[in-house]
């Protein structure tokens, strides 16, 4: 090591100098050193002040800098070391030496600054308001032959584009279209692989996503689809998951979804059909996923719908249902609940039979499951009183609802099991649906609903329970007396920060509640009088008048 100190001592001297061989000679020193014992070589380096020097070193007109720049890249290893580099002010020179024409440069370039901001997001936000993104994009284009310098881009890219801040940046060039040529030219698994890792965080951006299927990312990735999915070999099965991931990854943006589904004619859509019906689960799971983006808007919906689809991801989640491969049945599910938003498919899927397709998963104990197949039933109710009555009188799904009240533990399927109990009753506005609810317990979940934060479960849970009391008060009296629904009207009609239509249709629930002796007692009781009356002059004249007929009864009543 005493040849390290000398070698030290001279870099100190020889930066000054004009003796490129004496420099040359101590940059190799170093670099021999670094091989042999890096952090032990580092610490010396650090002590020497060194640091400082090398600042000036790095210049397009050296021909020392791609040394320099490696015995930086080299010292940057060490986690000691990167601050002391940043403080020595290396990163300006470094990213100026970006703009070098030098291959080996840009190569060492690259690889210091990759080190020094290894895994600080502080650093790495500094280099892109620093421009090094449109300057690596054109490099990559540039390169592309060099093998080294290619790697290094895309490592970079892979670092950089976890920031969000990095996305806007890269949208304004023309990387979509470089990652694209350069995914086209690979045959290897891991260089495939390293280019994947920088596309899915990449294409989290919208008008990436847009560019991506613009520059022809999608057909690549179904030709990977293609010459995989009869594979069992590991690294086939997992380009397999990760094309198709980022198939569906691509269809979460609004354009870039819509672009591909061509009015439901787009050979893209079609190829993402064929993979329901397949055997393999991973291309079942990305097809129904794929479907559940393409219906995100109504048109699309009754498009497919009126094609057809509805039988494809009935018959997908028939096979699913001994198995229990929950992700399959989570995203058919998915796609079943989108498809039932637009009215006109509603009353179309139910003839189907989907209804009765869904209630087939009342068994599962997995809460994603759980939660879906819940949003999908109460999407497919809405507004069909037949079906809401006839899955209102069905006991196991009536009793499994109130049992789902209860899942503390998964606050969305407790938030849909209460929605749906509503729904059921709103829908159907059936008296045997109300006593079905009533004998399995459901009267004090619906009264709990009622003190939701959300104000759309507030009002549905209230709306419920008047047509409980317009219908069926006298089976569901004990129920509503023991969860102590009239408490909780008094506390909301009280509050000022209930919501207008909380106020309106409480109001309209005690003048039901007080058909019931019990009930009506427990109304006199609590001075309703003082809390109605103060809300006869309330800024919302629907309130205000329902305060002024709620009134007139509690004095006609008293």
């Amino acid at each position: 090591m005493d040849n390290l100190s000398d070698a030290l001592k001279k870099l100190k001297i020889t930066a000054t100098d004009s003796t490129a061989d004496s420099l040359e000679g101590c940059l190799d020193c170093l670099l021999q050193a670094l091989a042999q014992n890096n952090i032990e070589t580092s610490e010396k380096i650090q002590k020497s002040g060194i640091l400082q020097v090398f600042a000036s070193l790095l210049t397009p007109q050296s021909s020392s800098t791609a040394k320099v720049a490696n015995i930086i890249a080299e010292v940057a290893k060490n986690e000691f070391m990167r601050n002391p580099c940043v403080d020595a002010g290396l990163i300006p020179p470094l990213v100026q030496l970006l703009n070098c024409k030098d291959q080996e440069v840009l190569l060492q370039t690259g690889r210091a600054l990759g080190n020094i901001c290894y895994d600080s997001h502080t650093l790495q936000s500094q280099l892109i308001n620093m421009g090094v993104i449109p300057t690596l994009v054109k490099l990559l284009g540039i390169h592309c032959q060099n093998a080294a310098l290619t790697e290094m881009c895309l490592v970079a890219f892979g670092n950089l584009a976890e920031l969000e801040s990095s996305k806007e940046q890269f949208a304004y060039t023309n990387i979509a279209e470089e990652l694209v040529k350069l995914f086209k030219k690979q045959i290897e698994h891991d260089k495939k692989e390293m280019i994947f890792e920088v596309l899915a965080p990449l294409a989290e951006n919208d008008v990436i996503k847009l560019q991506l299927v613009e520059a022809g990312l999608v057909e690549c990735l179904l030709e990977i689809v293609q010459k995989t999915v009869d594979s069992d070999k590991e690294d086939d099965i997992a380009e397999l998951k990760t094309a198709s991931d980022l198939m569906v990854l691509l269809l979460l943006g609004d354009e870039s979804m819509q672009k591909l589904f061509e009015g439901g004619k787009g050979s893209v859509f079609q190829r993402v059909l064929s993979w329901i019906p397949s055997n393999n689960h991973q291309l079942q799971l990305a097809g129904a996923l794929a479907i559940a983006n393409f219906a995100r808007n109504d048109g699309n919906c009754i498009h497919m719908v009126d094609n057809g689809i509805v039988q494809k991801l009935m018959d997908l989640l028939d096979r699913h249902v001994e198995d229990g491969n929950v992700t399959v049945q989570h995203a058919a599910l998915s796609a079943l609940r989108n498809l039932a938003i637009p009215v006109v498919n509603k009353a179309k899927m139910l003839s189907a039979g989907v209804a009765e397709a869904v209630l087939k998963f009342l068994r599962s104990e997995m809460p994603p499951v759980q939660f879906k197949l819940l949003g999908t039933l109460r999407m497919l109710i809405d507004a069909q009183a037949d079906a809401a009555e006839q899955l209102g009188k069905n006991v196991k799904l009536v009793e499994r609802l109130v049992e789902w009240c209860e899942a503390k533990d998964h606050a969305g399927v407790m938030g849909e099991s209460n929605r749906l109990l509503s729904a059921l009753i709103r829908h159907s506005k059936s008296k045997d649906v109300i006593r079905t609810i009533v004998q399995s317990g459901g009267i004090k979940h619906l009264v709990t609903m009622a003190t939701s934060e959300h104000v759309i479960m507030q009002n549905e849970a209230l709306v419920a329970l008047a047509l409980i009391a317009a219908l069926e008060l006298v089976t569901a009296e004990k129920d509503i007396e023991n969860a102590q629904l009239v408490q909780i009207l008094h506390r909301l009609l009280s509050d000022e920060r209930s919501a207008p239509e909380i106020k309106y249709n409480s109001m309209v629930l005690i003048c039901a509640l007080m058909g019931s002796e019990p009930l009506h007692k427990e109304v006199q009781s609590l001075s309703f009088l003082e809390v109605v009356s103060k809300l006869r002059s309330h800024e919302n004249k629907t309130v205000a008048q329902q305060a002024s007929l709620t009134e007139q009864r509690l004095v006609v009543e008293s």
